[in-house]
């Protein structure tokens, strides 16, 4: 008896540890924190799950729904992906990220598809849920209505791109569920979640999951971000024939989202023999719903401590500058994690080298305005519209240039009233200096903010006399990103 007393306190020790274990991974944590959520995209067994069924808001993850009921209405034969939609004056006005065509411009479901779901366009959103839907509210009855057939109970919309607000809510659980739902029953339009990057005439715009061409096996879905939510991440990854689904909602920055679901989906392949050490925590459709209001991030990602406006897209040049200036910080101290697959092979890179490492070298999908076209009509299609965007490129740099000399004449300029015929340079001055909260202020000259966004060089004098080229109204549907992008 004297011999079994170790054994026994040692089960009992083992039990104990088991049970606080058990305790630590079902106890929801609090609402402040990430909520993660990792399943398997087939059974929908849940892998992890952590504030997974907290109330949040979706930013332009909302897009995956607005892709599925009109991908579905494709299926159904209401409509095909050939059907030239027309961009309204409603969908031009809707706030970056964007295409900034102009009302009356038209192009196909595809081609929308194609922008909404790569650049996160927010007026492409509007003209898909306008052609299926006849408006946004008849859309969103349909997104509403879809929700509930497939067992989304925290889900509700008021928009089809995920602009702020207050209605539009989800959870992890939900997106878990939603993103099940697409690969089940939409195989077919799989590929419009993973494609690499868009060329739209000469501007090329890779996609905004960074995960996309750098983790192995990575094959879906979207991105999103408004500064109430923090930065949001559908994925999803291949391995062996086994699909995973991560979705990370609340991180700080568009890297940290992208780390965190790629340990994710690693800790998940790598287990797969290991299952049956840990406790089950059933399916995605029976996480009990937490019943609270969702967190509002917006001063934790908006407030004045940040250099410079955070938006979906803010860490995508890293990638192209070589750099992984920031990667460590961003990503919360989970830049030092590493991945291990099974068994005993090599670590993989880390997770934040992974991020900030070059995507796989891919051919852009080309998408371009008007009907459907092939051939040397698709060739020519590309080429107009890249001969539209040389045409305003001048003016662009013009006004760039325009709007230097403001910094040298700012003391005897600063007082003047910018909207006079005299207060010209003031002007231009206003255009240089707004950010991405102040889009539409001058309308007149959309590239001057969109480039000084990007490079702000307006300390250099410069001659004023290029200040008219500068001014010439072109293309006002062309505002600048608001720090609200999703």
């Amino acid at each position: 008896m004297h011999a079994l007393r170790p054994l026994l306190r040692k089960s009992l020790f083992n039990l104990c540890a088991a049970a606080l274990a058990c305790t630590a991974l079902l106890a929801p944590r609090a609402a402040s924190a990430e909520a993660l959520l990792l399943i398997e995209a087939e059974s929908g067994k849940v892998l992890q799950a952590d504030n997974a069924t907290v109330p949040w808001y979706p930013a332009s993850v909302t897009k995956i729904m607005t892709a599925y009921v009109t991908l579905k209405a494709v299926k159904d034969g209401r409509l095909t992906l050939d059907t030239l939609l027309t961009v309204s004056p409603t969908a031009a006005s809707q706030s970056p990220s964007k295409m900034g065509f102009r009302p009356g411009t038209q192009l196909t479901v595809d081609n929308a598809l194609k922008m909404m779901m790569v650049k996160s366009a927010n007026d492409m959103a509007v003209v898909l849920a306008e052609g299926v839907g006849g408006s946004i509210d008849g859309f969103s009855v349909m997104m509403n209505d879809t929700a509930r057939k497939l067992g989304m109970t925290q889900t509700s919309y008021v928009n089809p791109n995920g602009l702020p607000a207050d209605g539009q809510i989800t959870s992890a659980r939900d997106l878990g569920i939603l993103a099940r739902s697409f690969l089940r029953d939409l195989p077919e339009y799989e590929y419009f979640v993973h494609i690499p990057a868009i060329r739209f005439g000469k501007r090329v715009t890779g996609n905004f999951n960074k995960l996309i061409g750098r983790y192995p096996g990575a094959d879906g879905f979207k991105t999103g971000f408004i500064c109430a939510s923090g930065y949001n991440l559908v994925a999803s990854a291949t391995r062996n024939g086994r699909r995973l689904i991560a979705v990370v909602l609340g991180s700080n920055s568009g890297t940290a989202r992208a780390v965190k679901a790629a340990q994710l989906l690693e800790r998940g392949f790598s287990q797969d023999n290991l299952t049956w050490l840990r406790p089950s925590l059933g399916t995605v459709e029976n996480l009990v719903p937490v019943d609270a209001s969702p967190p509002n991030l917006r001063d934790e990602m908006c407030g004045g401590h940040r250099k410079r406006p955070a938006s979906d897209d803010d860490d995508a040049l890293i990638a192209a500058n070589g750099g992984t200036s920031g990667s460590a910080s961003a990503t919360g101290g989970e830049a030092q994690v590493t991945f291990f697959t099974a068994g005993l092979q090599p670590p993989l890179m880390k997770a934040s080298e992974l991020m900030a490492s070059a995507p796989a070298a891919t051919e852009p999908v080309l998408v371009y305005t008007g009907p459907t076209r092939t051939g040397t009509a698709l060739i020519a299609a590309v080429a107009a519209d890249a001969d539209q965007q040389t045409a305003s490129k001048p003016r662009g740099k013009k006004s760039r240039v325009a709007k230097k000399p403001d910094a040298a004449d700012k003391p005897k300029d600063a007082g003047k009233d910018t909207k006079t015929a005299a207060a010209k340079p003031a002007e231009a001055k206003g255009a240089g200096k707004s950010d991405a909260k102040n889009d539409t202020k001058t309308a007149a000259k959309p590239a001057a903010p969109k480039h000084a966004a990007a490079t702000p060089k307006h300390d250099t004098p410069a001659k004023p006399a290029e200040k008219p080229a500068a001014a010439k109204p072109k293309a006002a549907t062309k505002p600048a990103k608001p720090a609200n992008n999703s």
